[in-house]
């Protein structure tokens, strides 16, 4: 009778089971934009004082309130509980206070150029005149307006203790315009000085170079030191180690902003290399706990993973970089070192950031936070696994193939070919909250993202080689890709989309005009549409001037001419006989305005059926939430309508 009782009690267990289960699985949905835009977006803020718990903040969005949330979390490198704290009592170095405690760095805005019209007319209170003599006249999204960002430093103990500007009267900025943030400065092991990061240069060679360096402050004497005023590429990132061995981030080449990245580290007063011999190019990097090695995250293969290497004593002792982890995801940050683990943001295509642990020694990875776990569990997630293509030049080209949550191979499915931006940014695990591959997927179609040429992660070479070569090889690995995957029997090669942005918004342009009626609509969201226009209006010159080899106006430049003529979209519009959406921001001054309002003023004259997305108030991104709803909407408009 016990026996039978068991086992009465395990089959209606089991059955409860499989009843649960079912219905679980039956409430599940796919992803939807709504849900997409209030997924909660997790940074990584750094490790407690006292090393033991790891620090990261959340932001979340709410249609309901239609407001942001920001909270701060910790947790224990071994997943103990999460705990949502108070971001007072988050407890965290930091890092511009100096290390003796006795001063703190302020960064403070000094206006020293006039700009607007009341600056130089100040009797006319109500213009909104600006008036320039000299490039940088605007960047990103913001004009110029006289003030610059500068490290200042007072006593840490008085709040409105007297400022002293290390920089004062110079025209330059520190942090950096547009991104730099608390990367950008340090102070030195014994408080003695300050170092940061700024490029001191002004007018056209501000436009023209990416000349940034490293420059140390002395407080006592008040002198400013050049720290790698020989390198004429981007120095950035300097981080001491607990040793007080300096590090930094380098490219060598001024004007190529997608140069390698090598790490740095200055040892007995000279400067060591440690990754030149490596064939690829580093994210970012931190230094281990005990100052003897440096972990750095760093695209290969489709991937973002974390290497280590030794710190050497001399050039003779540079090792190869050890990888440490391995898999489909991308770790995006390194926290920093507890212990024998190492705490990371971590994402894939499937899923948005999360926190991790990972080991050093094997790379076995935890999952530390789970923000989004109850979302991700009622929804259907598809399919995202590699497909290897053959390239016209007999190369292999990875892509990301990902397919409907509901996919069935007896089935045909729309396909879009997304073409990424950069032109050299890396295609890997990433999760957008704007062009995101599940939901594309979960409205039904199958996304291909191939890994072109000009992406890093498969060598220095691969990655350089779009330069100069904008509408050759990497076109013809975007149709490779393409091409190879409508060969399955569940491609309908009759409803082909191509997208892309950036970049990826040129490529859309580009390949309008040279598709051979393999697509039947196109997406371009600030893409580049004419490349004399864009040179004359973007602001970062040093970019065109590389990657197209210099100026329109260069008769006898050939790589130039080619770029300007050949690979300008412009040249092929006649060619254009298909539906196209074109997305535009406002404050775009990367790819200024003009570039989608004249794609969309030729298809509209040549009677292709078009529309024209504005977004006044955004820049090169989306970032507005209510703008990123209608986004998506008429994203899957137009596709609804044209594929």
């Amino acid at each position: 009778m016990t026996i039978k009782y068991f086992y009465m009690k395990k089959s209606v267990a089991t059955l409860l089971l499989i009843f649960i289960s079912t219905m679980t699985f039956a409430q599940k949905t796919n992803m939807t934009p709504e849900r997409l835009i209030q997924l909660g977006r997790v940074s990584g803020k750094g490790i407690s004082t006292e090393g033991n718990q790891i620090i990261f903040g959340v932001s979340k969005y709410s249609f309901n309130t239609q407001k942001k949330t920001n909270s701060t979390y910790s947790v224990g490198i071994d997943g103990d509980e999460v705990k949502k704290i108070a971001k007072k009592d988050a407890n965290l170095h930091d890092k511009s206070i100096s290390p003796d405690g006795k001063y703190k760095i302020v960064v403070k805005n000094e206006k020293l150029k006039k700009v607007s019209g009341t600056d130089f007319h100040p009797d006319v209170e109500n213009s909104n005149v600006m008036i320039y003599d000299e490039l940088n006249y605007r960047h990103w999204d913001t004009w110029e307006d006289g003030n610059y960002s500068h490290i200042m430093y007072r006593s840490a103990s008085d709040k409105k203790g007297k400022l002293i500007d290390i920089m004062k009267g110079e025209p330059f900025h520190s942090p950096q315009k547009p991104f730099g943030g608390d990367e950008d400065y340090l102070w030195s092991p014994d408080s003695k000085s300050i170092l940061y990061v700024t490029k001191k240069a002004s007018g056209v060679d501000y436009a023209i170079s990416t000349n940034t360096d490293i420059f140390q402050y002395e407080l006592a004497t008040q002198k400013t030191t050049n720290l790698t005023e020989y390198n004429k590429g981007y120095d950035t990132s300097p981080a001491f180690s607990s040793n007080g061995t300096l590090a930094w981030l380098q490219m060598k080449r001024d004007g190529y902003e997608s140069d390698k990245n090598d790490i740095i580290v200055r040892v007995k007063g000279k400067d060591l290399n440690l990754t030149k011999d490596w064939d690829g190019t580093v994210n970012s990097f931190n230094w281990s706990n005990d100052g003897k090695k440096i972990y750095f995250v760093a695209p290969v293969l489709g991937t973002v993973q974390i290497f280590e290497m030794k710190v050497p004593t001399s050039e003779k002792g540079i090792s190869s970089p050890r990888q440490i982890t391995e898999g489909q995801f991308d770790v995006t940050s390194i926290i920093g070192e507890v212990g024998d683990k190492l705490a990371v943001i971590r994402r894939d295509m499937n899923h948005a950031n999360e926190v991790y642990s990972a080991e050093i020694s094997s790379g076995k990875m935890k999952q530390l936070s789970h923000v989004n776990d109850k979302v991700y569990a009622k929804t259907n997630l598809g399919k995202v696994e590699k497909r290897i293509t053959k390239a016209t030049d007999g190369k292999d080209l990875l892509s990301w193939v990902i397919y409907p949550p509901d996919f069935d191979a007896s089935k045909k499915y729309p396909t879009l070919l997304y073409c990424q931006g950069g032109p050299q940014g890396a295609l890997s695990q990433f999760y957008s909250f704007r062009w995101n591959f599940q939901l594309m997927a979960a409205n039904g179609y199958i996304i291909i993202a191939p890994n072109r040429r000009g992406m890093p992660g498969y060598g220095v070479e691969w990655n350089e080689q779009i330069s100069k070569d904008y509408g050759g090889q990497n076109m013809d690995d975007y149709l490779s890709a393409i091409d190879d995957l409508s060969k399955e029997s569940y491609v309908d090669k009759d409803r082909l989309g191509c997208i892309g942005a950036s970049y990826g918004g040129y490529s859309v342009f580009y390949l309008a005009g040279h598709h051979d009626g393999r697509f039947k609509t196109f997406i371009s969201h600030d893409g580049i549409f004419d490349w004399r226009s864009m040179y004359g209006t973007t602001e970062e010159v040093f970019f065109p001037n590389w990657d197209l080899g210099g100026a329109y106006w260069d008769k006898n430049n050939t790589a130039a001419q080619k770029a300007y003529n050949e690979f300008n979209p412009t040249t092929y519009v006649d060619k254009w006989d298909t539906p196209i959406l074109i997305i535009q921001g406002g404050k775009d001054y990367r790819v200024p305005i003009g570039q989608g309002l004249a794609a969309f003023q030729a298809a509209q004259l040549r009677g292709i059926k078009s529309k024209l997305m504005y977004f006044p108030d955004e820049n090169h991104w989306v970032l507005n939430n209510q703008n990123s709803l209608i986004w998506q909407r008429e994203f899957y408009k137009w596709l609804a309508e044209t594929l």
